[in-house]
């Protein structure tokens, strides 16, 4: 039986041909059949950046009291806590509920960065096998960090990075969490893993001026510096946020092949500011911080957020994401083009109708086909319930 698939052709009578998950110029004899003479084909859309371990949130997470007053709080009374709760049944819920939902919004990739600090050892391969199952392409690491149990916590962390096994739709990256939470130590041991593992570092930089501060408290002139000399950052390395750098720190981060990603909806909610230097330069792809996964709700963000601060560099956010995708899965970055990785979308008066990834068929006349969605969604909120219970002994 062939492997292949052809898309189309569209209204445009535009035809994606797919075989062994790639796009190809032409498929072979007995290729299965996606006609949509009424719809519009498009690249699957990419989030480079998000935490799926958040994805119980929308289930009525219990505000924290009193309201956090920065964003160092923020992270202390609400997402520290949820990281700590987690075990291994609300993590899987979690990931199918957000998959699920990235899916049905046309996101066929996603760059995740995951910390559970009580279940370090086996929180990736529960990821792994949530975005196996439903069919998702994904770039996963977990998050090394000290703050809860020092350095034997970085390097269960940085051990669990190892431990992942690619496949087909997962590649694996070497996690920081932040500058901030680890030591030097630490950092030169996630650069030392990624070099050795062939991968990246993603890491938050400079998302609140805590990082920075800290950096300089630590005796080194911000938190990009630091990462920089002592060695953590190999070419591809996917920088998170970037909010307080400054237009020479991003010039010179991504003359040396750093991608940055910026998160809009996120930066707004945590009152961090906004992210002006990115402009500096064309590698900054668009991420939510584990907001929903809907990236045109994110794109729109971008936009708004942009005509208010006067930054007029961010066109190609949403599309930089397949580059830094096919970089990793080795890939041709022109999406759709033959060599390109086989996902797309098709569209219908604007709502999503089918979503192909790797050539496989995930979505279909708008409906989850890999999964079942309401089941997902009930599995979620009870594991949700579970969790603010969890939460509340922390």
């Amino acid at each position: 039986m062939s492997d292949a698939l052809v898309v189309g052709p569209d209204r445009h009578g535009r035809i994606v041909a797919i075989q062994g998950g790639r796009v190809v110029a032409e498929a072979p004899p007995g290729a299965a059949a996606l006609p949509c003479p009424d719809g519009e084909i498009a690249p699957g859309a990419v989030c480079a950046h998000t935490h799926l371990y958040s994805g119980l949130a929308r289930w009525g997470m219990p505000p924290p009291e009193p309201p956090p007053r920065d964003f160092l709080e923020i992270l202390q009374r609400v997402w520290w806590r949820l990281d700590r709760a987690l075990d291994a049944p609300s993590l899987d819920a979690a990931a199918r509920d957000y998959l699920a939902c990235a899916l049905r919004a046309g996101v066929t990739t996603l760059v995740d960065h995951h910390e559970s600090p009580n279940l370090i050892a086996d929180s990736l391969p529960i990821l792994a096998r949530a975005a196996a199952d439903l069919g998702v392409r994904t770039l996963l690491c977990y998050g090394a960090s000290e703050r809860n149990f020092g350095r034997e916590e970085a390097r269960r962390g940085l051990a669990a990075c190892r431990s992942l096994a690619p496949s087909p739709l997962v590649r694996g990256l070497v996690g920081l969490h932040a500058s901030f939470t680890v030591s030097d130590d630490t950092i030169r041991e996630a650069g030392a893993l990624a070099r050795e593992l062939g991968t990246v570092v993603h890491v938050h930089v400079a998302e609140d001026r805590a990082d920075v501060e800290d950096a300089r408290r630590r005796g080194w002139a911000g938190p990009l510096e630091r990462l920089s000399a002592l060695d953590a950052l190999p070419s591809g390395s996917i920088l998170a946020h970037g909010v307080h750098l400054s237009v020479d720190h991003v010039r010179r981060a991504a003359a040396a092949g750093a991608w940055f990603v910026h998160n809009p909806r996120s930066n707004e909610g945590n009152r961090v500011g906004y992210a002006s230097a990115l402009s500096a330069t064309q590698r900054v792809a668009l991420g939510v911080d584990g907001w929903g996964p809907d990236m045109a709700a994110e794109d729109e963000a971008l936009r708004r957020l942009a005509a208010v601060n006067g930054d007029r560099g961010v066109e190609g956010r949403l599309a930089a994401g397949h580059a830094l995708a096919a970089e990793r899965f080795g890939a041709t970055s022109a999406p759709l083009a033959p060599g390109s990785l086989g996902d797309c979308v098709v569209r219908r008066d604007g709502a999503i109708l089918h979503v192909v990834v790797g050539g496989r068929i995930v979505v279909d006349n708008g409906a989850l086909v890999t999964g079942d969605f309401e089941r997902i969604t009930a599995e979620a909120r009870a594991q949700a319930a579970r969790l603010w219970e969890r939460m509340a002994e922390f």
